[in-house]
């Protein structure tokens, strides 16, 4: 009968074990300000956008439950390392300078830096030199800070904390004109958030790259997981239907 028992309540606390185990939960870091990759939706208060539905059909294929952590997008890498959160799922570029401190998965979607300027306008910059003598801004955090300062073409290159902030002050006329996430400015423009803005079509990319899932160098064993689902949802489609359900367009191939 003992013998019973203990069968009985092992067996009992590998029930109970199993399901935690098989829906880990994955703390995820994504911002609350780089529509449509990740926003914060008011109606829900939860951080919506491409890169979350992304990381949930990852999620979803690799095995584990997703927790959203909001953050600032200069914070991700920090939060990262210091394992205030496992992963990075927002409008990241895939950089040789962030390959230095962190690790990532396949790229997800590639693309370009856009520039916004006041809707009066209407003259079609095309590059930098376009510009010179101007005062621009771009995100602290991204990939397009360095190169702007670095170019020599501008009077000055202001630095925001965040996405709004810089196309408020483009909005209001405080700065000639801002680069950024060209999806991100596409998708703000587009829902008329900032009235007196436009997206020069005209203008051609420089830096151009690849965003992808953030993780720890050591989490050999995670990004294996993340990178496996991610390529089923490649495979599926699924991932074409996210980009298409926020009105991305194909992406562009990375120099």
């Amino acid at each position: 009968m003992r013998r019973f028992i203990q069968a009985v309540c092992a067996a009992a606390a590998l029930g109970l074990a199993g399901p935690a185990m098989a829906q880990t939960a994955v703390k995820v870091g994504s911002t609350p300000t780089g529509i449509p990759f990740t926003f914060l939706d008011t109606k829900t208060n939860t951080i919506q956008g491409v890169m979350v539905d992304v990381i949930t059909a990852v999620g979803r294929e690799a095995g584990f439950a997703v927790q959203i952590e909001p953050l600032q997008f200069s914070t991700l890498i920090a939060a990262l390392t210091a394992k205030k959160i496992d992963v990075i799922s927002a409008a990241m570029f895939i950089t040789p300078a962030r390959k230095e401190v962190i690790a990532f998965s396949e790229p997800v979607y590639s693309y370009g830096e856009g520039l916004i300027v006041a809707k009066s306008d209407t003259r079609d910059y095309a590059s930098f030199a376009d510009l010179k003598g101007e005062t621009v801004g771009a995100q602290v955090g991204t990939a397009f800070v360095e190169p702007l300062k670095k170019s020599g073409q501008f009077a000055e290159v202001k630095v925001y904390d965040t996405g709004p902030d810089l196309m408020r002050d483009v909005n209001a006329g405080r700065i000639k004109g801002a680069f950024a996430d060209a999806p991100v400015l596409a998708y703000n423009v587009k829902l008329g958030t900032y009235p007196n803005l436009r997206l020069v079509q005209a203008y051609k990319p420089v830096v151009i790259g690849s965003v992808g899932i953030g993780l720890r160098k050591e989490d050999t064993a995670l990004r294996e997981k993340i990178d496996a689902g991610l390529a089923k949802i490649k495979q599926s489609g699924e991932l074409a239907k996210i980009l298409e359900k926020w009105g991305l367009q194909p992406a562009v191939n990375p120099s």
